[in-house]
């Protein structure tokens, strides 16, 4: 059966006008006294076909973030049932990861989606990206003209409701492409996204940095700019309280001449 959250906005939709996510964001998140500027993406090398947005800016030491709506409420609704029809998770140990050398299911489902031969490796895994689908290629197309930057592997995590997480970790595997961004798109439940700096964590914390978090709201892009992930660690922290289902897409660019072999 479909989830509550995907439920409640189906029948909102007679009630609300489609807001497309290219006339800017309507986060109410916390953030920097910056985050309401409004800037434009600049070209790159690594670019793609340009679609203007109008993107939320959240900086702070050494973090540099991006943040708008980009698709409308009927089309988030959409791509979320999509998804729930079309994804697979993986199972097994692949649904595990490796924590001080002993293995912990994870708290949310995972799959990997990308290019021919794409392989990744993280929390002890090495995982083999399976082929892009039709709904994802279309999806990261739209980040790619959004952003102005081109990705070759996806990874998603299904939070079934708020007691599904993410701890704090930062996106610094070997396989990445150095310096180039990582954008997350969101769909579903809205939660909270926390940035930590890595000198301002736990009881060994040498500074007091401000952490910086953002609502991540129904149909929503981030994008991580570098150096964001040298410095700063991220996490989904548990909201018991929230019942509805959240998809989360993170666009990356990896490497090949760096990948770990699957064994």
């Amino acid at each position: 059966m479909m989830d509550r959250f995907v439920t409640c906005k189906r029948r909102k939709l007679q009630k609300d006008d489609e807001v497309e996510g290219s006339n800017g964001s309507r986060n109410q998140s916390v953030g920097t006294s910056e985050e309401n500027k409004h800037v434009n993406v600049r070209p790159n090398p690594d670019s793609a076909v340009l679609k203007p947005v109008k993107w939320r800016q959240y900086t702070a030491e050494n973090l540099d973030c991006k943040y708008t709506v980009l698709y409308s409420r009927s089309e988030a609704d959409n791509l979320i049932l999509e998804c729930e029809k079309s994804l697979s998770y993986f199972t097994g140990q692949m649904a595990q990861v490796q924590v001080f050398g002993k293995w912990h299911d994870i708290p949310r489902k995972q799959a990997a989606y990308g290019d021919d031969g794409l392989t990744y490796r993280y929390s002890g895994n090495t995982i083999a990206a399976t082929p892009w689908t039709p709904l994802l290629e279309n999806i990261r197309d739209r980040v790619s003209k959004a952003t102005g930057w081109t990705f070759n592997f996806v990874l998603i995590n299904r939070y079934k409701d708020g007691r599904d997480h993410m701890g704090e970790h930062r996106d610094d595997e070997r396989e990445l492409q150095p310096k180039h961004p990582i954008a997350s798109l969101s769909l579903g439940q809205p939660r909270d996204f926390v940035f930590k700096h890595a000198q301002s964590r736990g009881k060994n914390a040498t500074r007091k940095i401000a952490p910086v978090t953002i609502n991540l709201e129904h149909g929503s892009l981030l994008m991580m700019n570098y150096p964001t992930n040298t410095y700063w660690y991220h996490s989904l922290p548990q909201r018991k309280s929230l019942l509805g289902l959240r998809i989360n897409m993170t666009f990356r660019k990896i490497d090949p001449s760096k990948m770990t072999p699957v064994t």
